[in-house]
């Protein structure tokens, strides 16, 4: 069912390797770019879901895409900056990753879950490491471009950590729910 919640899930996957090729080897333009091809996929990754609620078009389609399209998202925007930003090296590392493995971790258990028919709703505080998150990916993003303030940086860094400081903290609140499932 192509509503227009759908839609603007799928733009987000179909979007990735532009983002991706921007991210390649960019230099100020492409940084610029990037930023604002980010910028629109975070407004649709808050719209798609909050169309469907309001418009009561939740589909079985959206529930599955949307998930996938966040991760494809974050991981690609992990990978891409970690291999090609010169803002995440040494210790930052740590936090893009300590994101990439709560993903793939928040992913696999809600898999398990599903199974056993057990839901795992997204908390306030999962609400609040997806906001910092994209913030940090999108500061981080622009920093790149040679006309960003040095206070970019800062703000991608400290939302960085702060993500991460997040992801830690529900990434444990899912796996506490998670076990009492487990046999």
């Amino acid at each position: 069912m192509l509503t227009l919640p759908n839609v603007l899930t799928l733009s987000r996957i179909f979007a990735v390797p532009v983002l991706v090729a921007l991210l390649w080897n960019p230099g100020w333009l492409g940084y610029v770019c990037a930023f604002l091809l980010y910028c629109l996929m975070a407004i649709t990754d808050y719209f798609d879901g909050y169309l469907a609620r309001a418009q009561g078009t939740v589909s079985k389609l959206g529930i599955f895409l949307d998930p996938i399209a966040d991760k494809i998202m974050v991981a690609s925007v992990i990978v891409m900056l970690i291999s090609r930003h010169p803002l995440i090296a040494g210790f930052h590392i740590l936090a893009a990753l300590i994101i990439l493995l709560r993903e793939i971790a928040v992913s696999g258990l809600r898999e398990f879950l599903a199974e056993l028919h057990v839901s795992l709703p997204v908390s306030q505080l999962a609400k609040w490491k997806t906001t910092f998150q994209l913030v940090a990916f999108g500061a981080i993003i622009l920093s790149g471009a040679t006309l960003s303030t040095p206070l970019v940086s800062i703000l991608g860094l400290t939302s960085l950590w702060i993500a991460a400081s997040l992801t830690l903290i529900t990434g444990w609140d899912y796996l506490r729910i998670g076990i009492k499932h487990m046999d």
